[in-house]
């Protein structure tokens, strides 16, 4: 007799369908699961023993045979605990065999049996409901799936435990509700800043038309300041934004709580982070700060101090609005359309524009020059607006403008 369990594997925000199969049969007694899975798979096979025997039940003395299939399709991630745990449950009749028919199943089991948060839930609620199909996810991350769609049902227990008596009409487990984050305090206004008229002229005329925009100037101008403001002109996220954003953050498992925020996101990585930091990779194929900064704002200060890899991997993202990532054995695709803002010194030194000023490196003209020819000329030219930023003057701070967020209400309606 097989057992089936349907859960999901993740290419991208995709999530696609994958049949674990769950045999019991006489023989040498073992746990084997097979079907290209990763570490954390070949790791669930404890902690579903472990939870099993947690929740009261114990293991027969028989080959236990698990197969995650399609087999040519990598698995990854610790989600298959729960599918699997309940695979074995159903074989050895501690639920109703058909109990999990209709559903999908995805969530990490703990050694007490109790069920922890994954990432990606949302993604996976939303295929699962594109498929006539409900949800089975750890109670943490119901609030999350809750937003896929008031049409699913959505299964969201804390515990093996509760989800037997569940099917058994013991105890009934109500639907999750949507969770809204709570405001993070009020954005960086623009109304702080004394001075550069210019550069928030620039940033209006950016936020209107979603133009990409670098900031040249020296040390202690302003433009980290000026660019940390720029979410705060702009309109929030449309309801699909909110779902395309949000979706991404699930595979992250950036999703605290699973509650949906309508804010842009505004993503500033470390001048040292790497090319798959930036544009997604490694081993897993995660999303990068470009996919994490979805429909809103990646800034990037100190920009010449990028690698000049990492730098080029930008520009046919800027140019598509996605990003493909590539592998031996998948390939899968984020969506990667955000707003670059980007900030650098005129120089190594950051004084090359200041007049009278004398480089150590030689003439100043010189020093900016090399300084800049890190830059590639294709990246600049993806870049709409450049400004030079000039060092505030005492006069500027002094003087009492009027306020900019009531010049900039128009761009949030």
């Amino acid at each position: 007799m097989v057992v089936r369990v349907s859960t999901v594997a993740f290419e991208g925000v995709e999530a696609r369908p994958v049949d674990v199969q769950v045999q019991l049969s006489n023989g040498s007694v073992v746990f084997n699961v097979v079907g290209l899975g990763d570490k954390a798979v070949a790791e669930s096979r404890e902690r579903v023993r472990s939870a099993l025997v947690a929740s009261g039940l114990a293991l027969p003395a028989k080959r236990i045979t698990v197969n995650l299939a399609p087999a040519d399709l990598p698995k990854e991630g610790s989600h298959y605990d729960l599918p699997i745990a309940l695979g074995v449950m159903a074989a050895i009749g501690a639920i109703p065999f058909d109990a999990l028919e209709g559903y999908t199943v995805l969530g990490e089991l703990a050694l007490d049996g109790s069920i922890s948060p994954v990432a990606g839930v949302l993604p996976a609620a939303v295929a699962a409901g594109a498929r006539g199909r409900g949800l089975i996810c750890p109670a943490d991350c119901g609030s999350e799936a809750a937003w896929a769609s008031a049409d699913i049902k959505i299964i969201a227990p804390r515990s093996l435990i509760q989800l037997a008596n569940h099917f058994k009409g013991s105890q009934v487990i109500s639907r999750p509700a949507p969770a809204i984050r709570a405001p993070g305090g009020i954005l960086p206004d623009l109304r702080e800043i004394k001075g550069q008229e210019s550069a928030k002229r620039a940033l209006e005329i950016a936020a209107a038309g979603g133009h990409n925009l670098l900031f040249n100037g020296p040390p202690g101008a302003g433009k980290s300041m000026l660019a940390a403001r720029l979410p705060s002109i702009l309109p929030p996220l449309t309801p699909r934004e909110l779902l395309e954003v949000s979706m991404i953050h699930s595979v992250a498992g950036a999703l605290a709580g699973g509650e949906l925020t309508d804010r842009r996101p505004f993503r500033a990585p470390h001048h040292s982070a790497s090319m798959p930091a930036l544009v997604g990779g490694g081993s897993g194929a995660r999303p990068g700060e470009i996919s994490l900064a979805h429909n809103g704002v990646l800034f990037l200060d100190e920009l010449p101090e990028f690698q000049p890899q990492a730098l080029d991997a930008l520009r046919q993202p800027l140019e598509t609005g996605e990003v493909a990532i590539s592998r031996a054995n998948h390939r899968c695709v984020y969506p990667a359309r955000f707003q670059l803002v980007a900030a650098m010194n005129p120089c190594r030194c950051g004084h090359a524009l200041e007049p009278g000023y004398s480089c150590r490196r030689g003439e100043p003209k010189r020093c900016a020059q090399s300084y800049q020819t890190r830059l590639s000329g294709p990246l600049l030219d993806r870049i709409d607006l450049h400004l030079e930023v000039a060092a505030i003057r005492a006069s500027d701070v002094k003087h009492k403008s009027q306020p900019d967020s009531q010049k900039f209400v128009g761009l949030a309606t």
